[in-house]
């Protein structure tokens, strides 16, 4: 049976959360004095060599690579931003630690910070998690008095909860107090970020991550998971599943080890129809795909994606009509507008999946939403735009009966009343 191993989550429900007496006893804090005591080039090149550390919020981007181009950039003042705008439907994976572990997240952008050099750092949290917010502004004022923080300034900034900054550069955005639009990339936010000055953003999951391959070095977290993407990752289990539930384990794990194991199967006596990893913005798997690791690289072969860690499992009783169409209006309501085909054509998906849902869509309208959906990931601004459309483009070919059962037919008959109503 499958087994938890939790590095990220090392703490949670061992100490209390609001005192930082507990997390020092723990452990905690080690990891920063062992990293201020070596040269930031070479806990770079540790961080490089544990696996190529891959961001933790879905884009899976080398760490340690976004680091040293910070570290590099030629400038007095910059800046460390955690990600902690969690807003993709069915993820609480980044709660857990923000309101279990604060000082996780706060040594991890403190070793960043010696890292790179930066001498302010931001939380950036959505705005409707309360208790979060209130627990990392206790936690800062708790590192300060200790002297833990060597003068680095840390903020926390509440989210408006808007979907799109989740995206690095439209959260900078908003922390700047503008609209939360995403910007033109280059130049990078570790060239030029928050206030026009380097800037390393980097999610909740992977700061929580940091201090552990600095205290047990890269060797240990390179030796757990896939090659390709070592070390754990944490998700939260929701759906037709009987243990809904949050976990970290191992990137070798299994996606039937996730809903069979520690989901504890479908209830009921219901198959299992679907799996949708990583939020509305990825793809299904289907049953004959459980066999696949949960690591980025493999859920990427099969058109999925590991995303933000929510895990949706979907059993035979539903249409996947229904599940479509609500994500179709998620993106209608989330896109922030900027660029034409994400705010064009999320409204126009949303409506034609509410006409082939409602049963008054023929072939020709299959067609629109595949070749819609093309123009979408080719030619939106930003990566949400992009893949709005992955999860209904990708259903169309998984599950063709769904959507069969529903067109109505093209056949035109010769009659006179026919032939008049076309």
């Amino acid at each position: 049976m499958v087994m938890e191993m939790r590095i990220t989550l090392r703490n949670v429900g061992k100490i209390d959360p609001r005192s930082i007496d507990d997390y020092i006893q723990a452990g905690g804090y080690k990891a920063l004095e062992k990293a201020r005591g070596t040269d930031p080039a070479v806990l770079i090149e540790e961080v490089e060599r544990s696996g190529r550390l891959r961001g933790r919020g879905g884009a899976g981007f080398n760490t340690g690579l976004k680091w040293r181009s910070a570290m590099e950039a030629p400038a007095g003042q910059k800046y460390v931003i955690c990600n902690a705008d969690e807003g993709e439907p069915g993820t609480y994976k980044d709660r857990i630690i923000l309101e279990n572990d604060p000082h996780s997240i706060l040594e991890g952008m403190l070793i960043c910070a010696y890292v790179v050099g930066a001498t302010e750092g931001y939380i950036y949290c959505r705005g409707e998690y309360r208790e979060a917010n209130e627990i990392l502004k206790l936690a800062i004022k708790q590192a300060e008095k200790k002297g833990l923080t060597g003068g680095v300034r840390f903020h926390v900034a509440s989210g408006a909860g808007s979907y799109v900054c989740g995206e690095e550069t439209a959260l900078i955005e908003s922390l700047e107090g503008k609209r939360g639009e995403p910007r033109v990339k280059p130049p990078y936010p570790t060239v030029e970020g928050f206030r026009g000055m380097p800037t390393v953003v980097n999610n909740v999951e992977t700061f929580a991550t940091i201090p552990s391959i600095v205290e047990k070095g890269a060797e240990w977290f390179k030796g757990i998971g896939m090659p390709s993407y070592p070390g754990t990752k944490i998700f939260s289990l929701s759906g037709d599943v009987v243990n809904k539930t949050f976990f970290e384990v191992p990137t070798d794990t299994t996606l039937r080890d996730i809903v069979y194991g520690l989901g504890g199967g479908i209830p009921n006596g219901r198959r299992l129809k679907a799996v949708q990893m990583g939020g509305s913005s990825c793809g299904f798997l289907t049953s004959d795909m459980l066999d696949t690791p949960i690591d980025y690289d493999s859920m990427a072969q099969r058109g999925a994606a590991l995303g933000s860690g929510s895990v949706l499992v979907i059993d035979d009783s539903h249409s996947i009509l229904g599940i479509l169409l609500s994500i179709a209006r998620f993106f209608e309501h989330e896109s922030c507008g900027k660029c034409v085909p994400c705010r064009e054509g999320s409204m126009r998906m949303a409506e034609l999946m509410d006409k082939i849902a409602g049963g008054n869509a023929t072939r020709k309208d299959l067609d629109m939403v595949k070749s819609l959906a093309g123009y979408m990931q080719k030619s939106c601004f930003c990566p949400l735009g992009q893949s709005a459309s992955v999860a209904i483009s990708g259903a169309i070919d998984l599950y063709p009966d769904d959507f069969a059962s529903v067109l109505k037919s093209e056949e035109v008959h010769n009659c006179e009343a026919c032939q008049r109503s076309y």
